[in-house]
């Protein structure tokens, strides 16, 4: 990503892990995780301008960019536990977007000891549920598209995310929808050319035990995403005592793309906001946490 950033091939059970470290500053590294389809390039302006002053590591998760494709179940929770071990990154605040955010809470609920914040951008715990007419049409796409062996209309639908259901991929920036094709088009020919993918697994009963997360956990959502996943983000902090959502105006499923700034500005609040404080881990259930200092905001948006 930098000329400063140095690549580790972290090896975990049959294959490895990609993760690009570079940065040094004040606090617990930050570990930035891409959604489903993409790599660590989707994250490069947020990479590029929080190393100034922190540890920022992106990855690749497995079945993706430089990563190895995966032969056998694996959960992408302990592909990242993996990387924090060897890298000495523990513990780490976690941002991930999408399928990155939920294996971000995933790692939270089983190694609360590693983590010691969540970022979870338009996602929340575990294997996502999707209800929304809208969600499942493009699902129903990609499926179609997959059985018919046809990648250019996989990929088709998959854009649709970054549009959201209320616009077009015209009202995206072109360079935004360039580099999602670029991106998404790399792992089908990198990853799934020679045939279905092993998808990942998740924790058990994930939503349920990030209930019980006492460490921070930041929500984002882009105001133009679907309904599915603006609910998922909205549950994922309801119950937290350290949970807060932030709406992000002018972007869909990625506003870590499309109003980078905006993204860039709650990252550096997050950081900031951690100070000297240990990780929580979780709360035993029937126990209650102490509430977080006042002036924490529950609810806000996001200005790019």
């Amino acid at each position: 990503m930098t000329s400063a950033t140095t690549l580790h091939h972290v090896p975990v059970t049959d294959g490895h892990v990609a993760a690009f470290d570079g940065g040094e500053g004040h606090g617990p590294p930050l570990v930035l995780l891409h959604g489903g389809g993409l790599d660590h390039r989707s994250w490069e302006p947020q990479a590029r301008a929080l190393r100034r002053a922190h540890r920022v590591i992106a990855l690749d998760l497995r079945g993706h960019g430089a990563s190895s494709t995966p032969k056998a179940p694996f959960r992408h929770a302990d592909d990242v536990a993996a990387v924090l071990d060897a890298l000495d990154a523990a513990p780490a605040v976690l941002a991930g977007v999408s399928m990155g955010a939920s294996a971000a809470v995933d790692l939270a609920v089983t190694r609360p000891e590693a983590v010691a914040g969540v970022v979870a951008v338009g996602a929340g715990a575990g294997g996502p549920e999707f209800r929304d007419p809208w969600t499942l049409g493009v699902l129903a796409a990609q499926d179609e598209a997959a059985r018919a062996g046809d990648a250019p209309a996989w990929v088709e639908a998959f854009l649709r995310f970054a549009a959201g259901p209320s616009r077009s991929l015209d009202d995206v920036d072109e360079a935004v929808v360039a580099l999602l094709r670029e991106c998404v088009t790399s792992t089908l020919a990198r990853h799934v050319a020679a045939g279905p993918p092993v998808l990942p697994e998740w924790a058990e009963d994930a939503a349920g035990r990030a209930r019980h997360l006492t460490v921070p956990v930041l929500a984002v959502v882009g105001e133009e995403d679907s309904a599915d996943h603006a609910r998922q983000a909205a549950e994922l902090v309801a119950p937290l005592p350290q949970g807060r959502l932030v709406t992000v105006p002018g972007a869909a499923h990625y506003p870590h793309l499309e109003r980078p700034a905006a993204v860039e500005a709650a990252l550096t609040r997050f950081l900031d906001d951690l100070g000297e404080e240990p990780p929580g881990g979780l709360i035993p259930p029937g126990r209650r946490a102490a509430r977080p200092r006042s002036g924490r905001r529950r609810e806000g948006r996001g200005s790019d």
